[in-house]
């Protein structure tokens, strides 16, 4: 009864949105229509799409990370939901296929009898809609088979990120993805998509679970959970809306607001809902009184359902900001934002350009940190002041680098590009490693009560031991990784493709930071998880890094040809120099960059160095106290009395052999 009752709140909230939002309003005459066979179609197989997601989202973060295991594998109850996840992610590739023939019927206007396979298969394989439906099709078919292989845990962490990754693509095409701002908007939508299709799906999944003895804990678990999707929906749907609507008079003024507005309200009843499981439920739950939880999430399920349903109508209307138009500015259309002026150093620093992705990255980044550093210091242990200034401030030059003027300039200037890549890929790395959060974050979460619950700490270490990481932290590989995001980049064609997507370009600047913290981390990085090499070795190897940096910037400096010519044409301002003297200027930056942090790091390694070799000096005195102390020879004096002997026999002749002795 409660599915039904969720499906028919989310199909009637979904029906009374298209109508409000005016989705249902009739073809104009003289425009190719679709007929109403896609009309009505298209937005609930889109609801169905998006249920299918969120169901199979939920069910394998709970077999995964909720439910307790049974040693490496998933508990009975976990395997039960990696089973039904595998069946409604196979109905998710399904349905997102019938969703592209639905879609690619709409935008051309010709009715689904008419539309022909070629025409499919093009849309799929040249248009980003259908590149994105494509994808979240292969992927969904991928997490089915992952789901349906095996019972480990680390599988089904494995299907449950996959999992997450496909509910992603079509959140970069559509209304936010043709924004003005289009940064925020394209990345505020993602993290919404993600914490909504958590925050339900888990709950759903709880709900199969419910006359299950683990029921109290994984419902304390996902309790905690949902309270921070909450606050990413709330935090992400309002940034989205504020990109959409233009002036928040639109709320009410517009019928896109009005959706809008219902979707608010949806959202503070499922915060009441909520408190009211963490205030009465789970303290009947552990009380042995399920019934409770079982009445309350059902009627929070059902609301959820109809939040679903207006989201779904939201996609289909009309926004009082256009997507586009024939007066749009073309430089607009293509960078999200209009031409800046000159730069200045006010304007390098002023004129934000917002992004979700990085602001909510340093945000958790600074704020768990400092909760881990509150944490130890509560228990009566130190944290070293200088770590914790470290990451916070590699942290603060992350989210400026990617957040100020200079991230618009980096937009169109290779000049200022190559300035953003040198900070994301040196300094900022060298900052995050000098704070050691692996270590702090070791020392400071807890273990959980059920030794078969793994919580962040159990994942962490599993991660940091994993063979991945002993691959990824191999100096030659750390090397070739940071190596490559120079040449492999600048020296092709694969710069132009990245800028031009906003998913590509938040790639390229991901890279640029997790190579430069890969090869940091095994030169000067104090955590566990990575190969210790000796000193030497490090020092050759910084120095390798050092050379291959130089002769990147010298190859850079030499070239006469302009790197990513179409990209740099389109968007080259009317107030800079021709693209060939920037990107002088931007090889002269990478080339001489490098030398300060180079120097930085040889210096802590020299350091470090020269610590090692004091305490295995201060072992070995250690040592020879406690050999003199118990009448027993030492290493130290066994290796002495060893060369001792051996100069002894150098010196007798007696004890020589071969022919002239005889």
């Amino acid at each position: 009864m409660t599915i039904v009752a969720a499906v028919a709140a989310g199909v009637a909230l979904l029906l009374l949105g298209l109508r409000v939002g005016g989705a249902l309003a009739a073809a104009i005459p003289g425009l190719p229509d679709a007929g109403p066979a896609t009309t009505q179609a298209l937005p609930v197989v889109r609801l169905l799409c998006d249920g299918l997601a969120t169901v199979t989202v939920g069910m394998l973060v709970t077999a995964a990370f909720l439910l307790p295991g049974d040693g490496r594998t998933v508990s009975p109850h976990g395997y039960l939901l990696l089973r039904r996840a595998s069946v409604s992610a196979l109905g998710w590739a399904v349905v997102a296929l019938a969703l592209m023939v639905l879609t690619v019927s709409d935008l051309l206007g010709q009715p689904l009898e008419t539309l022909k396979p070629a025409t499919v298969v093009s849309f799929a394989t040249t248009i980003s809609q259908g590149q994105s439906l494509l994808l979240q099709a292969g992927l969904a078919l991928t997490v089915a088979l992952l789901a349906r292989v095996g019972v480990s845990r680390g599988l089904a962490a494995a299907a449950t990120i996959l999992a997450l990754v496909a509910v992603l693509p079509p959140a970069f095409t559509g209304h936010s993805a043709g924004a003005g701002n289009h940064q925020i908007a394209v990345t505020s939508l993602a993290l919404h998509v993600l914490a909504a299709a958590t925050w339900v799906g888990g709950l759903v999944a709880l709900l199969m679970v419910r006359r299950s003895r683990l029921l109290a804990d994984a419902a304390a678990r996902y309790s905690r959970l949902a309270l921070g999707c909450f606050v990413a929906v709330a935090v992400s749907g309002l940034a989205n809306a504020a990109v959409r609507l233009g002036a928040v008079d639109q709320l009410w003024q517009s019928r896109y607001g009005w959706l809008v507005l219902g979707k608010l309200v949806a959202l503070l009843i499922l915060g009441a809902l909520g408190a009211a499981h963490r205030l009465r439920t789970l303290p009947a739950l552990r009380a042995g009184r399920p019934g409770a939880f079982g009445r309350l999430a059902a009627g929070e399920l059902v609301v959820f359902a109809a939040t679903v349903g207006l989201a779904v109508a939201l996609s289909r209307s009309p926004t009082p900001i256009p997507d586009s138009g024939i007066d749009a500015d073309p430089i607009t259309e293509l960078l999200g934002f209009p031409m800046p002026a000159a730069p200045t150093a006010g304007n390098l620093l002023g004129q934000p350009l917002p992004d979700m992705f990085f602001l909510t990255l340093c945000a958790l980044g600074i704020g768990g940190y400092l909760a881990g550093v509150r944490r130890m210091r509560v228990a009566g242990h130190r944290w070293p002041v200088a770590r914790t200034a470290s990451w916070v401030g590699g942290m603060l030059v992350l989210a400026a680098t990617t957040n100020l003027g200079v991230a618009r300039y980096a937009y169109v200037l290779f000049s200022a590009h190559m300035a953003q890549h040198m900070v994301l890929s040196m300094l900022v790395p060298i900052l995050l490693v000098g704070g050691a959060p692996v270590t702090l974050a070791l020392r400071a979460l807890r273990r959980p009560t059920d030794p078969q619950v793994r919580g962040a700490r159990e994942w962490l270490l599993i991660a940091v031991h994993s063979r991945v990481t002993k691959l990824l932290t191999h100096p030659l590989v750390a090397l070739g990784i940071y190596t490559a995001s120079l040449f492999g980049l600048y020296l092709s064609d694969l710069l132009g493709v990245l800028m031009r997507s906003h998913l590509g370009h938040l790639a390229m600047l991901t890279h640029f930071v997790v190579a430069g913290y890969l090869l940091f981390w095994v030169l000067v990085g104090v955590d566990p998880g990575r190969r210790r090499l000796p000193h030497p070795l490090l020092v050759i190897i910084h120095l390798a890094s050092m050379m291959a940096h130089g002769f990147f910037g010298l190859v850079l400096m030499q070239t006469t040809t302009v790197i990513a010519p179409d990209w740099y044409t389109a968007v080259h301002p009317t107030w800079a120099s021709s693209l060939l003297a920037d990107q002088k200027l931007g090889a002269g930056i990478a080339w001489a960059f490098g030398e300060l942090p180079a120097v930085v790091v040889m210096i802590v390694l020299i350091r470090q160095w020269i610590r090692a070799d004091q305490r295995e000096q201060a072992r070995l005195d250690r040592a020879a106290d406690r050999a003199e102390a118990t009448g027993e020879e030492d290493d130290l004096a066994r290796y002495n009395a060893f060369l001792a002997a051996a100069g002894r026999a150098e010196s007798d002749p007696r004890s020589t052999s071969g022919p002239d002795r005889h």
